[in-house]
């Protein structure tokens, strides 16, 4: 994959945002990421939290499901899931879903500037098997039901009640990313012939109305690709995945992000990271672990996806090792973290805060590999930004 680079920018208001550092740009038919030495070294001995970091970084827990978060009276939820910050004055606002069913929804941590908790509080309640979502330039979280003819929620950090979005669709939703180009919500769908589908809203900005659209494309694994239509969003009696001739498959839809001009999302049934490049229509393999040509493949389980400022993705296993991955821009891969002594979790909701400077995100099951263990925490170090 060729990239380009580009200058240091900044999130100048909640209708922009921009990304920094040498970030992506595709071209089919090139060859998907390789292990490679990580750029931060070797994975040090286990910390007081059984976490496996370079030198130079440091982890702490920030909340424990049914535990009360330190300094507030909130108790976090079951099964954390799918994250994301937002900035909040001189501080940030770290959100995460719920995956139980029923119960589901969404909370909130608000942070000070040297990351301190000051408060928490549901944002998102009596929903079903929150898993992922995605955050929109207008400081909102859509929180996607993965549960068959699934909703998404368009939730509110700063206040306000949640709103419901069928014009979004209803499939066993996974995860969202915002294209503020294009002014469309990409959306991933976790089923075994799941599709990738857009959202073009009526009104940028407004998720009200709109139009679903889903990728056609062949059934190689690069190639060029349109969007047709869905005819019925609603997905009843006909599934959405089922409604367009030449929809392309995509087996088990997982995390999704958007940057510069192209969108990345991943597939858990095949272990792979999709690289879909928007300014020529064309789609590639960024990661495949059965590509791999040396050594063992050093990502597996693959689920949640984020980016960092310098163009690094951060890919979470489901599984696998317990790990944290990132790909480079020069299309390496490696291995960033490691949880010890949890095989029987996943890694869910990467999200950076908007420094840069700290990575939260959470053990869905924790020691106890029950949904009541759910661990989130934040790691804090010399991040490539």
């Amino acid at each position: 994959m060729e990239r380009r680079n580009f200058l240091r920018a900044s999130v100048l208001g909640a209708s922009t945002v921009a990304f920094s550092g040498s970030l992506w740009q595709g071209a089919a038919l090139a060859a998907p990421a390789q292990p490679a030495t990580s750029p931060y070294g070797a994975l040090q001995a286990a910390d007081a939290n059984g976490i496996r970091l370079p030198a130079g970084f440091t982890s702490r827990v920030v909340a424990r499901s049914r535990q009360v978060v330190s300094g507030t009276s909130y108790t976090w939820h079951d099964a954390p899931d799918g994250g994301a910050c937002f900035a909040d004055g001189s501080g940030w606002i770290y959100v995460s879903n719920s995956e139980i069913n029923p119960g589901g929804g969404a909370s909130a941590i608000r942070f000070d500037s040297a990351g301190n908790v000051v408060s928490a509080n549901r944002i998102l309640s009596n929903t079903r098997q929150n898993c992922a979502g995605g955050k929109t330039p207008w400081n909102t979280w859509l929180s996607c039901e993965e549960v068959s003819r699934g909703f998404v929620y368009e939730t509110y950090p700063f206040g306000g009640a949640a709103v419901q979005r069928p014009a979004m669709g209803r499939f066993t939703h996974e995860a969202a990313a915002a294209d503020p180009v294009r002014r469309v919500i990409y959306l991933t769908e976790d089923e075994s012939n799941g599709r990738f589908y857009r959202f073009v809203p009526t009104t940028w900005g407004d998720l009200s109305s709109g139009t679903l659209q889903v990728m056609v494309a062949g059934s190689a694994t690069s190639g060029s690709f349109t969007w047709a239509n869905v005819p019925d969003p609603d997905g009843d009696p006909t599934a959405t995945r089922n409604q367009v001739s030449g929809s392309k498959s995509f087996n088990g839809g997982e995390g999704c992000y958007y940057a510069d001009d192209t969108v990345w999302f991943t597939t858990k049934g095949d272990n792979r990271v999709w690289q879909v490049n928007l300014t020529n229509n064309t789609y590639e393999l960024a990661y495949d672990d059965s590509l791999v040509t040396s050594g063992t493949p050093p990502l597996t389980g693959v689920d949640n996806v984020t980016g960092s400022t310098a163009g690094d993705l951060y890919v979470a296993e489901d599984g696998g090792n317990m790990e944290i991955c990132m790909i480079t821009p020069d299309d390496k891969i490696s291995t960033f973290l490691r949880i010890n002594n949890q095989s029987s979790s996943e890694i869910t909701g990467p999200a950076f805060n908007p420094a840069g400077d700290r990575l939260y995100f959470s053990s869905q099951r924790g020691t106890s590999g029950s949904s009541s263990g759910g661990i989130t925490y934040c790691v804090t170090g010399p991040f490539r930004r």
